[in-house]
């Protein structure tokens, strides 16, 4: 059995229907007049004021054009072809330092430590230069790029000491893998 409605629930149902429609009308409306706008109308801030042509430019936000570097042949093209060509070097090598022995080919061993540090800082300055640019970062890009350059000078030194008062990085790759 359904249940009776009084004139109370009806009126008050009416209304809120009414009410519903009125705004949704209302919505539409809002809508329909901002569809029919030209594009540059829409473009607003936080306030509702109306989009002025050439408007506020703010120093030092996205507005700034980007400067460009001065041309270097240590980046672009180039850099990137040096890039390749270190990678790809280092299969051959990599192969040749372990055939020969490292003892018996010393400048071997060398080329190969040396190419293996500069492989790896050119890839962590990548990492740095891509995450940490110093247009978001001015101190903490600053630090990172020259605590980079130093530990590549640290491990630079470390593999010619290694390499001419040591074993050697070959010797030493081959006693940890047969060990």
């Amino acid at each position: 059995m359904r249940p009776t409605s009084t004139p109370t629930t009806t009126a008050t149902m009416s209304l809120s229907l009414v009410s519903r429609t009125a705004v949704n009308k209302r919505i539409a409306v809002v809508f329909s007049r901002q569809a029919s706008r030209p594009l540059a109308l829409h473009v607003r801030g936080v306030s509702d004021a109306a989009y002025v042509p050439g408007g506020p430019i703010y120093k030092g936000t996205v507005n700034d054009p980007t400067t460009f570097p001065p041309p270097s042949k240590t980046h672009g093209s180039y850099h990137w072809a040096f890039e390749r060509l270190l990678s790809a070097s280092l299969v051959p090598l990599t192969v040749a330092a372990f055939v020969t022995s490292g003892s018996a080919y010393p400048m071997l061993d060398g080329l190969l430590g040396v190419s293996l540090v500069m492989h790896s800082h050119i890839g962590f300055d990548s990492v740095v230069v891509d995450y940490l640019h110093p247009r978001k970062f001015p101190i903490l890009g600053r630090i990172a790029t020259w605590t980079l350059r130093t530990a590549t000078v640290t491990v630079l030194v470390g593999v010619y000491q290694f390499n001419t008062n040591d074993i050697g990085l070959t010797e030493l790759i081959a006693k940890v893998w047969s060990a």
